[in-house]
């Protein structure tokens, strides 16, 4: 299997995990953790695990210059982009965050145009288009709306602020991929996220009944931590480094389709028509946006 190929499977599993997160997450909360005592959770766990791996691989060396974006990065990436999802789905619900994520694609499309200067084909333009038309008549149309949401307003307002905040990471992050490997980049950047969510979090997280959780609330904070957290952002950071940030952004479209088919699978939902056609409108922009240029 080639490198692109490799990229966008990763790109594909980021989006399956994505796609549970949904529901996973909004279980946990507020009941089992407060939302930024979770964000604390999940980048404490993840800088432990990345600096652990990174024992296994050869250290870099990162150049001055490059400190800033290091630093800019985590902040747009984990601290602001997390801090701004968890706390709208604990005020809203996993629909209307599914809703808003289908901007990212759009955003990103426009964003590396102008701060990247990638050319955006026609093709990719359509892509993006069918996908945004697909995810969006899946959302609307095909997923059962859960109560819990005290203030869907200001929570739909915090999704967007997470939007366009990892669409910024995505953008940011993308030379320093080509200079950095994967592991070391994601080791510095959730380090100083600790530090980042650590005055925000720590409440939260030391007010978590850890001696009376059960094995249903532990496996979902897990989940969380491994899966949501280290395995997704691991699989983003490699796919950047054979695709451009529009294309990786075009996988979020999967997100919802992912979810339903999950319910499918789990006999608790089923599949209609609509919910067919919608399927086949992400599927098909999707493999538009991955389509690599000739000339490329």
């Amino acid at each position: 299997m080639n490198k692109r190929a490799l990229a966008l499977l990763a790109a594909t599993a980021a989006s399956a995990i994505y796609g549970a997160n949904h529901t996973i997450a909004k279980g946990l909360m507020p009941e089992v953790i407060q939302p930024y005592g979770f964000i604390l959770l999940r980048v404490l766990g993840a800088a432990l695990l990345f600096w652990i791996i990174s024992f296994f691989f050869p250290s870099e060396k990162i150049e001055r210059r490059d400190w800033w974006r290091i630093i800019i990065c985590s902040f747009f990436g984990m601290a602001l982009n997390m801090l701004m999802f968890f706390k709208g789905l604990s005020l809203s619900t996993p629909i209307n965050s599914s809703v808003v994520i289908t901007l990212v694609p759009v955003l990103l499309l426009v964003l590396s145009a102008i701060f990247l200067k990638e050319k955006v084909t026609w093709l990719k333009s359509v892509g993006i288009g069918l996908g945004l038309a697909g995810a969006l008549v899946l959302i609307l149309f095909g997923i059962k709306i859960q109560a819990n949401a005290p203030n869907i307003p200001l929570g739909n307002i915090l999704f967007i602020v997470n939007a366009a905040s990892y669409s910024a990471y995505l953008i940011l992050v993308k030379p320093l991929v080509a200079k950095y490997s994967s592991i070391t980049l994601m080791k510095l950047f959730f380090l100083f996220a600790v530090f980042m969510n650590l005055p925000i979090g720590i409440q939260e997280l030391i007010q978590v009944e850890w001696s009376i959780l059960n094995f249903d609330a532990i496996w979902k904070l897990a989940f969380v931590v491994i899966a949501t957290t280290v395995l997704t952002y691991l699989f983003n950071i490699y796919a950047l480094k054979q695709l451009s940030p529009s294309t990786i952004g075009a996988f979020i479209y999967l997100q919802p389709l992912l979810a339903v088919l999950f319910a499918i699978m789990a006999g608790a939902d089923t599949l209609t028509p609509l919910r067919a056609g919608a399927a086949a409108l992400i599927f098909i922009g999707v493999f538009l946006s991955t389509r690599k240029p000739k000339n490329g």
